[in-house]
């Protein structure tokens, strides 16, 4: 693999302009900037992004959370509320190729910035639009939120003990990040689109439709057979076992996964017992399925009277399907991470620190996406922007701050 000068990487040449809050829509500008793309954030004048204030906060007055995810973008404001701003923004669309936006639908129309609008201006324009529902149906008027998604989309309810209260699957937001990918997507197949008839269009992403996506045969169960899945924690799977947590003795968890009965039989060579392999025991997954406590229980003692390191050992050694459920500081000394390099450490010259940020997927052998700075500083590029690529004298710019609509 030679190295990539910028003007190489696949999407070099793209504009795209951000005018998106929080997670789902900015994540999919963010892809698209790291594998080429100018991106622009668009951002209010006062406080920005909320999502500077997500997070851990920096001596900077933002936070990890905004160095890590708005990466590779310029950061311009511009008041949309205001007719002078509006006008602004309306000037950047005529160059753009892509617009993310998560408003609630109706919010661009209030501005004067619909679809049908920016369409006008520029034809060829593709532009997201992310919202909790949807722009269409009963409910597109609520706020969404990942939680909510999680929650209408159907993984909420799975997620949890039997009978106990059901929870959020991880911290993170899930819903968020999958809805920035499907949108991604979106707008990359838009863009070929573009490319065959000049035409651009929109992509109306929904966080609880990439969640409800995401189910496997929960639809054609229900509908076939009425059946409803239901939370069963950690060890329990309709389609195999043994398949989930299990304690071990230095108090850390692992996850055994024997999705078939020929990884079955790898376990129980490593757990030193291939016995419980025999057509008469538990060889077959119909079996073992019958009788999934009895089979969870050994596994759980097992687990349970060894090491996690040495339980993988084992399992290692017979290509048990294995791997430690790992924490940030388990991840951070993982010799997989390090050999992929997964975590890159970019100096910022404000903070005067080294951050470590999640790095570039997908890897692209020819031209691999690059981190070429952190998340900016508020309007830190307004001025590059109005003056380089629209073409503003100083006066005009000056302007317009006076009368703060950037």
């Amino acid at each position: 693999m030679h190295p990539v000068d910028e003007t190489e990487l696949p999407l070099a040449g793209i504009l795209v302009i951000d005018v998106a809050t929080v997670i789902a829509a900015p994540y999919c500008a963010g892809i698209l900037g790291e594998f080429g793309a100018e991106v622009l954030k668009v951002e209010h004048p006062v406080g920005g992004d909320i999502c500077r204030r997500y997070g851990t906060p920096t001596a900077r007055g933002d936070t990890l959370a905004w160095l890590s995810e708005a990466r590779n973008k310029k950061s311009v404001t511009i008041d949309l509320h205001r007719p002078d701003g509006v006008a602004v923004f309306k000037r950047l669309i005529e160059k753009a190729d892509v617009l993310c936006e998560n408003f609630r639908p109706g919010t661009l129309e209030k501005w004067g910035l619909s679809w049908e609008t920016l369409h006008a201006i520029n034809p060829g324009l593709v532009m997201l639009r992310v919202t909790g529902y949807g722009q269409t149906g009963p409910y597109k008027d609520r706020p969404g939120f990942a939680r909510i998604a999680h929650a209408v989309g159907g993984i909420a309810y799975l997620s949890g003990m039997p009978k106990g209260t059901p929870v959020t699957p991880g911290s993170t937001t899930l819903g968020d990040y999958l809805t920035g990918l499907y949108g991604c997507l979106g707008v990359l197949m838009a863009l070929r689109y573009r490319e065959q008839t000049g035409i651009g269009q929109y992509i109306d992403a929904a966080l609880y439709e990439s969640v409800f996506r995401c189910t496997d045969e929960l639809a054609p169960a229900y509908a076939m057979y009425g059946t409803v899945r239901e939370r069963h924690g950690p060890t329990h799977n309709d389609f195999a076992c043994p398949y989930g947590h299990f304690p071990t003795r230095d108090g850390k968890w692992i996850a055994i996964a024997c999705a078939t009965d020929k990884l079955f039989v790898r376990l129980t060579e490593a757990m030193g017992r291939t016995e419980l392999a025999s057509s008469g025991l538990y060889g077959e997954q119909k079996t073992r399925l019958e009788h999934r406590h009895d089979v969870n229980e050994i596994v759980r003692d097992w687990c349970g009277s060894l090491n996690r390191e040495e339980i993988l050992k084992r399992c290692f050694a017979t290509g048990a399907p294995a791997g430690p459920l790992n924490n940030i500081a388990d991840i951070f000394g993982d010799r997989q991470f390090h050999a992929r390099r997964n975590l890159t450490a970019i100096d910022d010259p404000d903070l005067g620190e080294t951050i470590v940020v999640p790095s570039v997927i997908p890897r692209l052998s020819e031209t691999p996406g690059k981190i070429r700075h952190l998340g900016p500083k508020l309007g830190q590029h307004t001025d590059e922007i109005l003056e380089n690529l629209l073409g503003m004298s100083k006066e005009e710019i000056s302007g317009l701050k006076k009368k703060r609509v950037i």
